[in-house]
């Protein structure tokens, strides 16, 4: 019988490949190669204003130049407002969807304490009816306490109650939020397993509360220690990393830069260079380190 399992790529266009991302889905690749699985690759572009023209092809070109293929794809949640807007109806005729027109401002005012990096906690202000019915509103999730537990692969049991708070599903100038788009996505796509960057990890419990609220498979999840530069600096496009394209440019092979990431993934004894289908004997999930990488430019 045909493997059931799946799983995805889903980078956003908003600038080139780095090395934070590639260490991912190289991650990605070899579970669903040594599951026997498939990759969907999904490029995340619903914020509109940060995509940048041409980032989508040049992330695609970069992942098979690495040898990292895909099976399915790419899909473009830029084309999923129907499946968005069907979700979203969903929810709001089971009563978890409200108006809310706060302000970041208004919010950070009113919160008595900081919410894991995504700024406060949402007080509820909204909950009964909206506060300023002159400004347009942002959607909300009623989101159900304690917040969920979960079992990470990677980083290992996540108690509940680890968070709290009321999030938003599609802001007032009508984007679609992360956490909603990709739970619809990974749903509607079959996706029985998400690894992704351990930066996402406080985002799960969300998730697990919205695959519950639309009566959907919760899948597994595994979260991958972050990149970061010596000076201890995440990797991201948003913070200057090398991108691939430029590595490649520089005459640096794809093999040299596997090799590199399959030795800080705990898959060789030496960072030499390797193929991505070199690693598979020794790909083990439970060895990926949780500490976070440290990738140095100069070797």
């Amino acid at each position: 019988m045909a493997s059931t399992y799946r799983t995805r790529f889903a980078p956003s266009p908003t600038g080139k490949m780095h090395i934070g991302h590639a260490r991912t889905a190289l991650v990605t690749w070899l579970r669903a190669r040594q599951q026997g699985g498939a990759i969907v690759m999904r490029i995340e572009d619903i914020d509109h204003p940060r995509v940048v023209p041409g980032a989508a092809e040049s992330i695609c070109r970069d992942h098979e130049w690495l040898g990292l293929d895909w099976d399915e794809g790419p899909i473009y949640q830029s084309t999923r407002d129907e499946a968005y807007e069907q979700a979203l109806t969903e929810l709001r005729d089971a009563g978890f969807v409200y108006p809310c027109t706060c302000s970041r401002k208004e919010i950070a005012e009113i919160a008595s304490a900081p919410h894991d990096g995504e700024g406060p906690r949402y007080p509820g202000t909204c909950r009964n009816g909206v506060t300023r019915p002159d400004r347009a509103a942002a959607l909300r999730f009623r989101f159900d306490e304690p917040s969920p537990g979960f079992d990470d692969l990677v980083f290992g049991p996540q108690p509940a109650g680890g968070l709290g708070g009321d999030f938003v599903l599609r802001r007032a100038d009508g984007t679609w939020a992360y956490q909603f788009a990709v739970v619809v996505d990974d749903a509607d796509g079959g996706i029985t397993e998400v690894i992704r960057g351990a930066d996402l990890l406080s985002s799960t419990p969300r998730q697990i509360g919205l695959y519950r609220a639309l009566g959907r498979t919760v899948p597994r999840f595994a979260h991958v220690g972050l990149v970061v530069d010596p000076e201890g600096r995440r990797l991201s496009k948003r913070h200057g990393a090398a991108p691939i394209e430029t590595l490649r440019d520089a005459g640096v092979a794809p093999e040299v830069i596997i090799g590199r990431l399959g030795y800080s993934l705990g898959m060789t004894t030496s960072a030499s260079p390797k193929r991505a289908v070199d690693l598979l004997p020794a790909f083990e999930m439970p060895r990926i380190p949780r500490a976070a990488f440290i990738w140095d430019a100069k070797g």
